[in-house]
């Protein structure tokens, strides 16, 4: 192979392709377009005089060539970007952007302080969000494409470091004028409501169900909906009722016109963790959002 000839990027195409094993998975983590990414991969098919990528069925498969190429591409990669690693880190003068995934309550609840410290501190910065995809996607490869995680989600996962973000507690949220607004915190009354349940990507349950099927109760879900903002917009407008986050019921019961109010049975603390890339452990940018993130965190 003519290593002149060979755009890095390539590279780069060719490490999202083998990570997530679908073009159009690829262009989402690359932030390109599926035609784009279609044409690197026909491109590094020439340069490798392999086909990388076969479909079996309904999927797309590694090929044994492509399996072999994972590691050492990533060591590789991940040898390169260190060259170009700044000595340090000036939020004033920087243009570097960063890939957070965090669930939607989160956003809602940090984001707006985040980004007003961000627009003094760091005005050329760019923060790119994407939603919470769920515990399988917390692997050492997906953890070089992002600079910091903000999940509910305790485990441990190898290529990531930990810390506790922010505790918060869940009740009930219902519209103003809700008819059994005043009588939820009785659990026959708590029982026969119509919920609506959050069940996030890569997820089985609300979050708050096991906990609930550990004490025996079996609360009516009408509706399940992928975030908490949709649960609380579908409340405001229905009859529905929504165990969610305290805080966020607090902080959208002003523009919604929400009420809480307290569950007939308390499931304990919520805590929110911050995951920061092991790699990332000791690079002066992401270690400043992540201080800025955490501030902002323990100051909810």
């Amino acid at each position: 192979m003519n290593l002149a000839g060979l755009d890095l990027n390539l590279l780069v195409a060719l490490d999202a392709l083998l990570a997530e094993a679908s073009v159009g998975r690829a262009a989402l983590r690359l932030n390109l377009s599926q035609p784009a990414v279609s044409h690197a991969l026909r491109r590094l098919r020439e340069a490798t005089g392999d086909p990388l990528l076969v479909r079996i069925g309904p999927r797309m498969e590694l090929t044994p060539r492509a399996l072999a190429l994972r590691a050492p591409l990533a060591q590789a990669l991940d040898q390169v970007r260190g060259l170009f690693v700044a000595e340090g880190f000036d939020p004033a003068t920087s243009t570097r952007g960063f890939r957070l995934m965090m669930p939607d309550l989160v956003v809602d609840l940090m984001m707006p302080t985040v980004l007003q410290q961000v627009a003094v501190a760091a005005p050329g910065v760019r923060l790119d969000v994407i939603p919470w995809r769920g515990p399988a996607v917390m692997t050492p490869d997906f953890a070089r494409t992002v600079d910091l995680v903000v999940a509910w989600t305790g485990e441990a996962y190898p290529g990531f470091h930990r810390q506790s973000l922010y505790t918060d507690r869940d009740a009930l949220a219902v519209r103003r004028g809700h008819p059994d607004a005043g009588r939820l915190s009785d659990l026959a009354v708590f029982n026969a409501a119509r919920h609506v349940a959050v069940v996030g990507a890569g997820e089985r349950d609300d979050a708050i169900e096991p906990f609930l099927r550990q004490a025996g109760i079996e609360r009516r879900i009408a509706l399940a909906v992928p975030s908490y903002l949709q649960a609380l917009r579908m409340t405001a407008r229905t009859d529905l009722v929504a165990f969610v986050p305290r805080r966020l019921i607090v902080a959208l019961a002003g523009p919604l016109d929400l009420v809480t109010v307290e569950p007939p049975i308390d499931p304990g603390e919520d805590r929110q963790y911050l995951f920061h890339p092991v790699l990332a452990q000791f690079d002066p940018g992401a270690a400043w959002l992540r201080e800025l993130v955490l501030k902002v965190g323990r100051g909810l």
